[in-house]
């Protein structure tokens, strides 16, 4: 499939995003947010499947070609949602509609229950509920989260001699990827070094998050969302078998396909099936 895009950078007042921008300048507008360590790319094989819209795919905060939080900043939820807000305000879009996979499935959930009114439609991949804990729970976490920054400073970030070794790296690592998926996301977040290559990704990002929700704030900015949502649900993702009968209650679209976490990336079959969901879903708003 011939891929058109273009490199597009956002000068926020705190920070610099980079993106690709996909599709016609009168496209209906819709940001699109990848998962944790993951970046653009997340949507190479999907975007171009969605024709007449224009897409922002952004690179968050810390991956990709974005910037780096400065020091003594960390990378909450919040964080990311006024950024993509500042985005939009920069791009003039009042109102837009959003993409989002995993992590960024979740911050544009919370935008959305948020501020209602600057978000039209939201089309979900295999994420929806931020990571919680409970109240008595918030000591520990935060304990744990000091003592992990504390320990940061002392190592070193692993260099890969090639970047096949890196992307056998990214395997072994984190949600089960395909080889090819893999390949594209190291395409954007591997920079070369003396030695061989090293991820872009801020090393901040592997830290514990100092302070969770709790499950009932989680759940209330998904019940605050007032916008049609199309949820994608991977059979051998991370949202099968989690809160099932509370998934069933909700007003939203559901779709359960075949494929893990990254179906809309590991194949084109899977990118196929995701935008078979979310064609004429984000082209009615």
């Amino acid at each position: 499939m011939s891929v058109q895009l273009e490199e597009v950078r956002f000068g926020l007042p705190h920070i610099e995003l980079a993106a690709h921008l996909y599709g016609p300048a009168d496209g209906h507008p819709v940001i699109a947010l990848h998962g944790w360590l993951d970046n653009a790319m997340s949507f190479s094989r999907l975007a171009p499947r969605l024709e007449g819209l224009r897409i922002v795919a952004l690179d968050l905060a810390g991956h990709g070609h974005s910037g780096h939080r400065p020091a003594g900043c960390s990378y909450a939820l919040w964080d990311y949602v006024r950024d993509v807000l500042l985005v939009a305000d920069q791009l003039g879009w009042q109102r837009f509609s959003m993409l989002g996979h995993s992590l960024g499935a979740i911050i544009a959930t919370m935008l959305a229950g948020a501020l209602p009114e600057r978000v039209e439609r939201l089309a979900l991949i295999d994420g929806l509920l931020a990571l919680t804990c409970e109240p008595e729970q918030a000591p520990a976490q935060l304990g744990e989260a000091l003592r992990a920054e504390l320990q940061l400073g002392r190592k070193c970030k692993a260099i890969h001699p090639t970047p096949e070794r890196a992307v056998q790296a990214r395997l072994r690592g984190g949600y089960p990827l395909s080889y090819e998926a893999a390949e594209r996301l190291a395409s954007r977040s591997l920079m070369p070094e003396a030695g061989g290559y090293r991820w872009r990704s801020d090393a901040r990002l592997t830290l514990p998050s100092p302070l969770r929700l709790s499950p009932a704030q989680a759940r209330a900015f998904v019940e605050a969302v007032r916008c049609p949502v199309s949820l994608v649900i991977a059979e051998e993702g991370l949202l099968q078998g989690r809160a099932q009968g509370w998934l069933a209650q909700l007003p939203f679209e559901q779709h359960r396909l075949p494929g893990g976490h990254h179906l809309h990336l590991d194949d084109e079959a899977g990118a196929a099936a995701v935008a078979d969901c979310f064609k004429a879903f984000l082209a009615s708003a």
